[in-house]
């Protein structure tokens, strides 16, 4: 329960600091997987996000209304479709970092030197465990 509060405090952190921009949450999380992976399927997106199919297509479907991503074609699967970051997406992105440096530094302030580096590490280490379970 101690973990679940901690990422409600996180996510309301993040929440506050997307507003101005437009975006919520769930909408970040696909940018964040289209940056880091580039264009995606959207299936692999809902597995990347821990959200369901329904779920990703709407939040795709705000994106391109947006004009923060796009749906391709996929050569090959003339009924796969793969997202992709626009120009105008990745430049959102890099102002929601902006946005949220501050908000994130907050929420870490009453840890010690080399607390939040830690806490990175053992988060990463539970959410990526060395065999593979997910």
């Amino acid at each position: 329960m101690l973990l679940r509060r901690a990422h409600w405090r996180a996510a309301a952190v993040m929440e506050e600091a997307l507003r101005p921009l437009g975006i919520e949450l769930r909408h970040f999380a696909v940018l964040i997987v289209l940056v880091d992976r580039g264009p995606t399927m959207q299936r692999d997106l809902a597995a990347a996000t821990g959200s369901d199919k329904a779920g990703v297509m709407r939040i795709v479907d705000d994106l391109e209304r947006k004009g923060l991503a796009v749906r391709k074609s996929v050569p090959g699967d003339r009924r796969a479709r793969a997202v992709e970051i626009t120009p105008q997406g990745l430049e959102l992105f890099d102002a929601a970092h902006v946005a949220a440096d501050p908000l994130a530094e907050r929420l870490v302030a009453e840890l010690s030197p080399g607390e939040p580096e830690k806490l990175t590490d053992l988060l990463t280490r539970i959410a990526y465990p060395a065999d593979g379970e997910a």
